[in-house]
């Protein structure tokens, strides 16, 4: 009896043993890979096998909506913030500021007054305890809210995608005796290099392009199964948008329509900003009927649904260019054969999202998700709590494999069904009782009662 009583005891010691560890291990990591430019479609156009054996284990979003304007920081910056352009304030790849009158750019973007009007995933999952890593990614290298990731590199295209995973998985892995980075970010610029140079109608030259991001993912793999880190990460790769095909035939030239004298230009692309230095109603009407691909907005009338009005760094004009056309500003020099930045709601910018991992369902498949929806989805994997943000958990919920989670207008099509049926068979039913009512009775006698005694008009 002793016996038995100590053996329990022992048990439930290592059971709660077990609990602690792995209440101190927390969530599984997690990594967030993007490959720029990522077209969704390209998953339909080229063979990629490694990604697909991703997808096949977990979980593929087929197009995942973003924002507005469809450029490489803007979009970057929503995915780890969960805020549309207008809400965390990385608006373009050029932006003016007409109080301190500073300039950002691309390459000159590590002032921190452009990025705290958020806070990324990487320095909010610091207040959980976690160590974070990012690499190249944009905004990784900026101070915000007076913080970094834990560790991080500044972007530099010299450095291979080996190179930039192989310091990843070292972070992840830890030094044996202080726990690893809990939530990394890796950016690689293909394939949205060679978009911009060959086209996305070029499939030769996207063919051989997206072969290497695939030999790429298929590099991660092995780096995670050889450092035992696979099946105890979950895995997001993803895109900030896609490519549109551009041509010679398609220029806007903005000084058939204007003198530049009228105007300042903040940002040249598919989606232009500037500043009227003259009457600014005049300079938008001449805007408004330049061309038909292009259409003109003031700042107050740019349209709800692309959240890109409410900040203080959009400029009083922006011009949309339709998809595939180029806004210049003189001459006949196409910039790229495939340029991004045009309206979101087009298939054409729309990326993808692979999900893999001990938390993922397998072999599930999403038509759409919006790209704010994926900062809320990583905060969840790592019980972060997630600071405001414009995405919700409710669609991207069904992704995971701990929910249950009902397919919407599937169900509505089954209790459509069902209540049509119903109705139906009360119908047929109905009709089937009123004809018998209505039709000859069948031939019945006269029952005589003969006993009398109980009639009460006889006494």
């Amino acid at each position: 009896m002793l016996l038995k009583i100590l053996l329990g005891f022992l048990c439930g010691v290592v059971a709660l043993a077990a609990e602690n560890d792995t209440a101190q291990q927390g969530p599984p990591a997690l990594l967030l890979v993007s490959f720029d430019g990522f077209r969704a479609d390209y998953l339909k156009r080229f063979p990629m096998p490694n990604l697909k054996l991703l997808y096949t284990q977990g979980v593929l979003v087929e197009q995942l909506t973003n924002v507005f304007i469809t450029k490489t920081f803007p979009n970057h910056y929503s995915l780890v913030t969960g805020l549309y352009a207008e809400s965390h304030g990385i608006l373009a790849s050029n932006m003016y500021d007409p109080v301190s009158h500073k300039h950002f750019h691309i390459n000159n973007d590590t002032d921190p007054m452009w990025w705290n009007k958020a806070q990324p995933l990487w320095v909010t999952a610091l207040d959980s305890g976690y160590k974070t890593g990012a690499v190249m990614w944009p905004g990784s290298d900026v101070i915000i809210s007076n913080r970094t990731a834990t560790h991080f590199m500044s972007y530099n295209p010299a450095v291979t995608f080996q190179q930039r995973l192989r310091n990843v998985t070292n972070w992840m892995l830890g030094d044996g005796k202080e726990p690893g980075v809990k939530f990394a970010a890796l950016y690689w610029e293909e394939p949205d290099r060679s978009g911009h140079l060959f086209g996305p109608d070029n499939t030769t030259a996207m063919g051989e392009v997206l072969k290497e991001v695939d030999d790429n993912i298929g590099l991660l793999i092995s780096e995670l199964k050889e450092t035992g880190l696979w099946g105890r990460t979950n895995i997001l790769i993803t895109s900030d948008h896609g490519m549109a095909q551009c041509s010679a035939e398609r220029l806007i030239r903005l000084d058939g329509c204007l003198h530049p004298d009228n105007y300042t230009l903040i940002d040249l692309s598919p989606v232009t900003a500037l500043i009227p230095n003259k009457d600014p109603e005049a300079v938008f009407t001449l805007l408004n009927e330049c061309h038909p691909h292009m259409t003109a907005y003031l700042k107050k009338a740019i349209p709800d649904r692309l959240h890109y009005r409410n900040n203080e760094w959009i400029q009083p004009i922006i011009l949309i260019a339709d998809e595939g056309w180029t806004i210049v500003q003189r001459g006949n020099k196409l910039p790229r054969l495939g340029d991004h930045g045009y309206d979101n709601s087009l298939s054409s910018m729309h990326p993808f999202l692979v999900a893999a991992g001990p938390s993922f369902r397998q072999g599930y498949r999403i038509s759409r998700l919006e790209s704010v929806d994926v900062y809320p989805l990583m905060c969840h994997l790592l019980s972060v709590n997630p600071r405001p943000n414009n995405g919700t958990l409710t669609q991207a919920r069904c992704m995971l494999a701990a929910e249950t989670c009902w397919d919407v207008p599937l169900m509505i099509g089954l209790v459509v069904g069902v209540l049509l049926m119903l109705s139906i068979i009360t119908v047929l039913f109905r009709a089937l009782s009123q004809r018998r009512a209505s039709g000859p009775r069948p031939f019945q006698r006269l029952q005589v009662d003969d006993d009398d005694d109980d009639d009460p008009l006889l006494e």
